[in-house]
């Protein structure tokens, strides 16, 4: 699946750049506007799940491990599991559903509409397992039961959350303060309790980032399978983040969409993995309440992301709350995103598959805006009259 991945992770990338150079002033305004820093909150707590959170340190051995890898730093390389070049697949169909969907309604395809939905349904279910089988690694003394449990409470907060758009707004605006926080309290622990650490540790790892930037074009194709199951993860989030995030654009002209997408995640996204390398190298045991504390934080993003998806296809689908009322739409996805999570434990169901669903998708997507590029001509001009 190498050839797939890459012929349409570099299309993507270059639409973006197509889409800078060719509208980089037009304004962008979606159906329910928010300001600046709701926006970045919205997209950054849908667009991330708790892996963020919790894998780096499992990570960076495997990194440092991996000739594949040697090229650069292991920082770097998990800056660039998570960097710039994937928001910027964000950008790219953030752009589609505000400016060309509308024209082109190409997303209400029947076959395409019930297709990229069900994408959008298993991506869902796949940041709830992720979070499941992840956990027991940071609470090792979890017991299973209670693992399935916490999943079941995820879920049925997800849900409900799902159900009133002013929730979910708070709910990221406030896990967005958390995860500062927990950077914050990270970053304090180094400067002040741990001799064998300082601050002068975290900016030599910040400094480190520039491995990434320095080796930019290897991070746009498969570097391994493990970078390949990273890029098919990415994919099969893009569309629906971008028709999320489309909803809650305030404005904003392309170029100023583009840096605001990509730019701003990225900076606190290099501040806590830098973070998290010094206490790597240091070889420094995460304290329990800060290990408790990073599961909490690791908690409320799987919550941010399950509840965007949610809300998402159940309006595309005419599955929501005013639709369907209480009493069946609750029931409805509380069960449907738990059988996912079951058929990804006990099935050999992959993300990779959706990921190369997704692909699929963006070709035909191509294919027909192709057809359609008569409609496009007006876009960026002012209105006749």
């Amino acid at each position: 699946m190498t050839p797939i991945i890459t012929v349409a992770y570099l299309s993507v990338l270059a639409c973006a750049l197509f889409v800078l150079i060719r509208w980089p002033r037009l304004r962008l305004q979606g159906e329910e506007p928010v300001g600046l820093f709701t926006l970045i909150a919205l997209l950054f707590t849908a667009g991330l799940d708790m892996g963020l959170v919790m894998l780096p340190l499992a990570e960076f051995p495997i990194y440092e491990e991996d000739p594949a890898f040697g090229f650069t730093n292991a920082l770097a390389v998990e800056f660039g599991m998570w960097g710039p070049l994937v928001w910027l697949m964000y950008f790219v169909a953030t752009f589609y559903f505000i400016a060309l969907e509308p024209r082109l309604q190409l997303f209400q395809i029947p076959a395409v509409k019930w297709v990229y939905n069900l994408t959008v349904i298993a991506t869902c279910s796949f940041t709830c397992y992720l979070f499941m089988s992840n956990l027991p690694t940071y609470a090792r003394d979890l017991p299973q039961g209670a693992v399935w449990a916490l999943v079941v409470v995820v879920i049925a907060t997800a849900v409900l959350s799902s159900g009133n758009m002013a929730v979910m707004k708070w709910l990221a605006i406030i896990s967005s303060y958390g995860f500062g926080m927990l950077a914050f309290t990270a970053l304090a622990m180094i400067a002040f309790v741990y001799s064998r650490v300082g601050l002068g540790d975290f900016f030599d790892s910040v400094g480190l980032l520039g491995g990434y930037f320095a080796h930019l074009p290897r991070f746009a194709t498969p570097i391994s399978d493990y970078h390949e199951f990273y890029l098919f993860w990415w994919f099969a989030w893009s569309i629906m983040i971008g028709q999320f995030v489309a909803r809650f654009v305030g404005g904003l002209r392309v170029w100023q969409l583009a840096l605001a997408m990509v730019a701003l995640p990225a900076i606190p996204l290099g501040l806590w993995f830098s973070v998290l390398f010094v206490y790597h190298q240091g070889g420094i045991v995460i304290p329990g309440w800060l290990n408790w504390f990073m599961i909490a934080v690791g908690v409320v993003f799987v919550v941010n992301s399950l509840d965007s998806l949610i809300r998402l296809y159940s309006t595309n689908l005419n599955w929501s709350r005013e639709t369907l009322g209480d009493r069946r739409y609750y029931p409805l996805h509380f069960l449907l995103q738990l059988g996912l999570v079951g058929a990804y434990v006990f099935t050999p169901f992959e993300i990779q598959w959706v990921g190369l669903i997704v692909a699929a998708l963006y070709g035909v997507i191509y294919v027909l805006l192709a057809r359609h590029m008569g409609k496009l001509g007006g876009i960026g001009r002012p209105a006749a009259g």
